[in-house]
């Protein structure tokens, strides 16, 4: 064998070493958090469908799902901060705050969005037609104080009735509760809970009720549909695994699809994976609803980071929304694709 034969061999070889490192180095189990209501579908047709699986094999990977339950955007972001969780799924605000808390160390950014969704505020007070009736005997359930897109929300909302400086002015008022808990609770009648700022299909289910009336739209406050949820991850998971975070991309599309097409088949799957009490008809008019846009594509979210920039809640600034995702990858490298606005 010449010289060069044994280059070019030992080149050969390390090149399929380097190959088989970096398949090994791809995770076999992948830890994915959701939470509660039908904002989630994308994430339970995937679950329910094996598409994550799926996909994964495609790509030459054998990778198992492990799903996870959180009420609160805060809890996951714990979570993936500990390296208990690879791929989180909540609102905006909480994603907004860990990304703007981790842009010089772990960098988390969003890995696609899931929906455009109005969020409603809710209450049996017959008192309270707008949130200037709201007083000291009300208490306002929402996911997380403070930080949830609701809580987020209703500051927005108190900064625009009550003026500048008084966004935090129903602070006091809101208490951390899960959407099912605050739900039975609102409409219990049992408990101090006197309104919800809810998510779809809590917020439906309470209407349904004469004493609850709506006392706040979120696409109101935000001038037009908005991001409800998104998936993020920190910057060493994506970058370590470009063929599964390409994989989770590829069933998220796999699914969203399936939800547009065939919305009847999507509510099956979501009532029997959750256990709804939501009939198929009303789930799927839910599904179809013209206000809820299932969508990988971020719509105002500058606007949310405006907002938290200028009540201190965040201190990082973005020009695009295409900052707060992870950049588009090369042709054909399985990483995952830029978001667009």
């Amino acid at each position: 064998m010449t010289a060069r034969s044994m280059i070019r061999l030992v080149g050969t070889v390390a090149a399929l070493w380097g190959a088989l490192g970096a398949a090994r180095a791809e995770v076999s189990t992948v830890r994915l958090a959701k939470q509660f209501g039908i904002s989630y579908l994308p994430l339970t047709v995937m679950e329910e469908q094996g598409l994550l699986e799926k996909q994964a094999r495609a790509r030459g990977l054998d990778v198992k799902a492990e799903w996870l339950r959180f009420t609160g955007g805060s809890g996951m972001n714990e979570a993936l901060l500990s390296g208990n969780l690879d791929l989180a799924s909540g609102g905006v605000g909480p994603f907004l705050t860990i990304w703007g808390r981790t842009l010089a160390n772990i960098k988390v950014r969003g890995v696609a969005a899931l929906n455009a969704m109005p969020l409603w505020l809710v209450t049996t007070n017959p008192a309270v037609k707008s949130i200037a009736d709201f007083g000291p005997q009300d208490k306002i359930a929402l996911p997380t104080a403070k930080t949830s897109i609701q809580a987020i929300t209703l500051q927005m909302a108190a900064e625009k009735a009550f003026g500048p400086g008084q966004q935090g002015k129903l602070d006091p008022l809101t208490v951390s509760m899960g959407h099912p808990d605050a739900q039975t609770a609102l409409m219990g009648g049992r408990s101090e809970i006197t309104a919800h700022f809810g998510s779809p299909p809590f917020q439906e289910m309470e209407l349904k009720d004469p004493r609850a009336r709506k006392v706040l739209d979120s696409y109101d406050v935000m001038g037009g549909p908005h991001t409800f949820n998104l998936v993020w991850a920190t910057s060493r998971f994506v970058t370590d695994n470009p063929k599964v975070t390409a994989a989770f991309r590829a069933a998220l599309e796999e699914s969203l699809t399936l939800i547009r097409e065939d919305p009847a088949r999507a509510a099956a799957l979501w009532i029997k994976a959750e256990g709804s009490k939501l009939s198929q008809d009303e789930a799927v008019a839910l599904i179809r609803a013209p206000q809820n846009a299932w969508t990988t594509k971020p719509q105002r979210m500058l606007d949310y980071l405006a907002y938290m920039n200028r009540a201190g809640l965040v201190s990082a600034t973005a020009a695009s929304e295409g900052e707060l995702f992870f950049p588009a990858p090369a042709a054909g490298s399985g990483a995952p694709k830029e978001a667009t606005r």
